[in-house]
């Protein structure tokens, strides 16, 4: 917590801080934009973090553990393109997005997004309309379901590029 202790720096992906770090409270991101995530293995909640200093991050995020694996999100130029789907295996309605979207159900009359195909750039999914609750990162690639990779129940309701103005 406020940058006390022992530090470790990255600017890749790390997999699991603990063999650096026994807890990690504390952060500053010094140039990039990263994932970070409250368990190993880019598992668990997450939180986007771009060059800035984050002195409490437990308290900052709501967050009930310390961070425990970090992504680096490289910085994209190019045109952004996503499909989402209402249910899983790319099942149900489809919607390609090239921009953001704050509320699914408003835009699309959409109310679930099971699985999505991020064709180009990267994007932040969030739980609740209008960039709110929960969040996951998805870089380009098949993602057939949200339920296999550790969400659980969780619905996407609003989706954001990383631009690169957040760089």
């Amino acid at each position: 917590m406020n940058f006390q202790g022992r530090s470790y720096e990255c600017s890749s992906d790390c997999a699991d801080m603990s063999s650096y770090l026994s807890r990690c409270h504390s952060c500053r991101v010094e140039r990039g934009c990263f994932m970070v995530y409250d368990r190993t293995n880019f598992m668990g909640n997450q939180y986007f973090l771009r060059r800035g200093e984050y002195a409490d991050y437990m308290s900052m995020m709501g967050m009930n553990d310390c961070i425990r694996s970090c992504r680096m999100i490289p910085m994209y130029r190019g045109s952004y393109r996503m499909r989402i789907y209402e249910r899983e295996n790319f099942g149900g309605q489809m919607y390609e997005l090239m921009d953001d979207c704050d509320n699914i159900m408003d835009r699309y009359r959409m109310s679930n997004c099971m699985s999505c195909h991020v064709m180009d750039g990267h994007w932040l999914m969030y739980e609740q309309p209008h960039y709110r609750g929960r969040m996951m990162y998805m870089r380009p690639g098949e993602y057939r379901s949200f339920m296999n990779m550790g969400m659980g129940n969780m619905r996407f309701m609003s989706m954001r590029r990383i631009m690169d103005s957040y760089y």
